[in-house]
């Protein structure tokens, strides 16, 4: 007879030894720790008191609509408190945050708000006539709420008409201040939706759960230093993988969110002086603009400030630029998949003695785990093993862990395709170095990654097939020195027919989000494989050398 397990035998979970982790809990212990320190600086300066309250009474408010178990509460914002109140209040709540990429045209939000079932929506009046189209696609309409920030136009943006029946400010008035901190009965529940084009025009929808949100956080929290004197800048967009989860993570580190509406060289330089910025995160874009900013718009501060970065690495002269700034920059790799960052390009000692170019790049790489992360790898696709570690064997990275997604919504195929042979597979091409770091080296998906947006190549391709006068067309990035990429067009016309580049960007401009649309336009036959497939790695040497 085998003897049973002593560990097994009275020694159960219960709430003394449990609590399902979730980030809701951040913040009811930084209110409890800090609540007289900043934590959200704004239009004036919110106390971690006032935060805390604010939160308790949207869950409360929320809760009064009937927003519970499973509700999606939606919410197209810039980076303004109301959308850091919702990281915490809809989660609380028991609904589903959808943080909506602002740069969307409305026939996506209103798939995206009839996909996710969204029962709330508020808005920043900034984006009134993008929402107020998306309303009317609508086939089941959420309840709306205004939100009217008083630094609309003090940070260039226009306010928009009132579309809902009340404003946010009269939501938070209904609800209870003293709530309950409610935390999920199950860590696994969804704690945020946000939406993916991945590799076609449709949306994904990739579910995150309380678990993963908390770790991750804690992630970043390690990775970029945070501690209680971080004061964090607001330049990435918070509808990014939830901030790439720093929503959560600067209030677990009783660190202070500093809001900020729109990225602007001169806003971002007056706020790093006036407020003592010490971390901030972005696209390669706005490291670019940071960089070649005018002269008379910088401003010198004593501190030196973290910028952590994603996608490609910046070039060594923009990294070099910068840290005679002030700022440090770390390289960092993720995906929505994966709830933002994943790996980071962690510094060896070592490096410090190297020339620039040689520590530009080692920064180049995407590196190695997060420490949340079970694990980061490149492997054969086919076979899962593990290539060698001889920077040049090519193979996909895929990891694996709780800081990846529980799925795609409604999308059980994809997400069975993602999580082949129990890895999620990236869709990045990349090798491994003799000391393990992970370098990408080309994307199997052909995403275009624009200002850090990503764009769907076959989404501007079937804009451009609707074009009367395009026979055969096809999308790939091509380097631009402002972006990072930009889409780039090839067409094939009709017999007989003739057209501008300039025709072509205005059609796709007039059927999808601007930024989309192409930025150029190439004219003539498509290279094509025996079997009539078009070689798109054709395409992008091509573009490449434009």
């Amino acid at each position: 007879m085998t003897e049973e397990n002593p560990y097994e035998v009275d020694l159960d979970r219960n709430p003394a030894n449990y609590v399902p982790l979730s980030p809701i809990s951040f913040l009811k212990r930084s209110t409890e720790v800090y609540p007289d320190k900043p934590a959200v600086i704004h239009d004036r300066v919110y106390s971690y008191a006032e935060f805390g309250e604010r939160v308790r009474r949207l869950a409360s408010a929320l809760a009064k609509r009937g927003v519970g178990l499973g509700d999606t509460v939606s919410v197209m914002a810039a980076n303004i408190p109301a959308l850091l109140e919702a990281h915490y209040g809809v989660p609380m709540a028991g609904g589903v945050l959808n943080a909506l990429n602002i740069r969307l045209d409305p026939r996506t939000v209103g798939f995206i708000l009839d996909h996710s079932r969204a029962k709330v929506l508020l808005t920043d009046r900034e984006f009134a006539p993008v929402v107020g189209k998306a309303l009317t696609l609508c086939k089941s309409k959420p309840l709306v709420v205004d939100i009217d920030d008083p630094l609309t136009e003090l940070q260039g943006g226009t306010r928009g008409e009132r579309l809902g029946e009340m404003d946010y400010e009269t939501l938070l008035a209904e609800g209870d201040p003293a709530h309950p901190w409610q935390l999920p009965a199950d860590e696994w529940q969804a704690c945020s939706l946000n939406y993916t084009s991945g590799t076609t025009g449709s949306p994904k929808g990739v579910v995150y759960h309380h678990r993963g949100a908390y770790l991750n956080a804690l992630g970043n929290l390690i990775a970029f230093g945070l501690t209680p004197q971080s004061r964090y800048l607001w330049t990435l967009p918070m509808f990014h993988c939830n901030g790439w989860t720093f929503t959560w993570a600067v209030t677990a580190a009783g660190g202070t969110h500093v809001c900020l509406r729109k990225v602007d060289p001169a806003l971002i330089y007056r706020l790093i002086a006036e407020t003592g910025v010490s971390h901030m995160c972005g696209a390669p874009i706005v490291l670019n603009m940071l960089a070649h900013a005018p002269e008379n718009v910088r401003q010198a501060f004593p501190q030196t400030v973290e910028i952590a970065t994603g996608g490609a690495a910046p070039p060594s002269a923009v990294i070099e630029n910068m840290e005679r700034q002030g700022f440090r920059v770390l390289h960092l790799y993720g995906l929505t998949e994966s709830y933002g960052p994943a790996t980071l390009c962690a510094w060896q000692e070592d490096w410090d003695g190297l020339e620039q170019t040689a520590k530009a790049g080692r920064m180049a790489r995407q590196g190695v785990n997060y420490v949340t992360l079970q694990d980061a790898s490149i492997r054969n696709p086919d076979t899962l093993e593990e290539v060698p570690r001889d920077g040049e064997t090519i193979g996909e990275l895929m990891l694996r862990g709780n800081t990846v997604m529980r799925g795609y919504l409604k999308n059980p195929a994809a997400s069975e395709t993602a999580f082949q042979g129990g890895w999620f597979h990236t869709g990045d091409l990349g090798v491994l170095h003799p000391d393990g770091y992970i370098e990408v080296k080309d994307r199997s998906k052909d995403i275009i990654i624009s200002g850090g947006e990503n764009i769907s190549s076959l989404e501007v391709e079937e804009a451009l097939y609707r074009h009367p006068k395009v026979l055969e067309a096809a999308v790939v990035a091509r380097p631009d020195e402002k972006w990072g990429e930009s889409p780039c067009a090839f067409v094939t016309l009709k017999p007989g027919q003739d057209c501008s580049a300039e025709e072509i960007i205005a059609h796709c401009r007039d059927s999808m989000a601007h930024y989309k649309a192409p930025h150029s336009v190439v004219f003539g036959e498509l290279p094509k494989t025996s079997t009539g497939k078009i070689q798109k790695f054709v395409l992008r040497e091509r573009a490449r050398a434009l």
